[in-house]
């Protein structure tokens, strides 16, 4: 009878060790998966510290970015002021002052782009805020010029004369804002600052010469549209971005520049208009001496993407 009981002892025995292990593995398990739990608790609060840090760091870059750089920017307002100067002036029937604000507004021009890359401070704002003053200065203001000193005497001809050249000025900001140049050496279509100093010193040397532009409307509406085609046609206009201010020049040039310096001083009129004439007959006469020698230009603007993926084959 005792070996019997003794069996009966050792197997209640073995029962309740395989419970005991049981319920261990049940609290181990049950740790485990608190332990889980609490680890992914920190996980997840570690992340969501990691997406506030970035979210408030986007935010403070978001509020830098509102920000404008005051420098080129005000070199900018500049010339929208002198542009906005020369149409009041005009109005009044004052075209050498509106021809000198014009001047002033194309200084003020080339010297925005300029200083917003010396000190670093060119921005997407300052493109669109140039643009937009190029528009006012270089595109309605040599135009109401134009048409108060001589285009107003054909009338309603004289009035769309002036708008074409005005839209012909916003065609050309927009093409040169959105497309990407080939070559940064040369203008295709000659620019609108150029365009508005050959319109106002035009104005201006007439007008010195004690030549009414009444007199000759057609010929400035003339004048007034081969320009704007100049500016959204495809020809060739140097652009002197290649030239160094900072590094050594050849004495030639140095002088160059005296002798022009001499000559605006001496007659400003004369000597601006025949500057601003040489530069727009540089277009023409460049492609007329290209086609001569057989050179084939170059398509101006690279092709954009959308019509890169309509050019592959299906």
């Amino acid at each position: 009878m005792k070996p019997e009981a003794d069996n009966e002892d050792k197997g209640k025995d073995k029962d309740t060790d395989k419970i005991n292990d049981a319920k261990d593995k049940d609290t181990d398990m049950g740790a485990d998966k608190g332990m889980n739990k609490d680890a992914d608790k920190g996980v997840d609060k570690n992340m969501n510290k990691e997406i506030d840090k970035d979210a408030s760091a986007s935010k403070s870059k978001a509020g830098a970015q509102k920000g404008i750089y005051f420098l080129p920017s005000l070199f900018t307002t500049a010339g929208l002021f002198f542009g906005f100067y020369a149409i009041i002036q005009a109005t009044h029937g004052n075209f050498e002052m509106a021809a000198i604000g014009l001047l002033v507004a194309m200084i003020m021009d080339g010297l925005d782009g300029r200083v917003a890359r010396w000190t670093n401070t060119a921005s997407d704002f300052g493109k669109e805020y140039d643009s937009l003053v190029d528009l006012v200065a270089f595109g309605l203001a040599p135009a109401l010029v134009m048409y108060f000193w001589s285009l107003q005497a054909i009338g309603k001809t004289g009035w769309l004369t002036a708008f074409v050249y005005a839209a012909a000025t916003a065609l050309r900001l927009a093409r040169f804002n959105t497309l990407t140049i080939k070559d940064s050496h040369y203008f295709h279509g000659i620019p609108c600052p150029a365009a508005a100093a050959f319109v106002v010193f035009w104005v201006w040397n007439f007008h010195e010469s004690g030549i009414d532009g009444q007199s000759m409307p057609w010929i400035s509406a003339i004048v007034t549209l081969i320009l704007a085609v100049l500016m959204v046609c495809n020809l060739r206009f140097r652009s002197f971005k290649d030239f160094d201010l900072i590094n050594r020049i050849p004495f030639a040039i140095l002088i160059a520049f005296v002798v022009i310096f001499v000559l605006v001083f001496f007659d400003p009129p004369r000597a601006l208009f025949l500057m601003a004439f040489a530069y727009a007959a540089s277009g023409p006469v460049g492609w007329i001496l290209r086609w001569h020698r057989g050179t084939i230009d170059a398509p101006a603007f690279l092709p954009d993407s959308e019509d890169d993926e309509d050019d592959k084959p299906d």
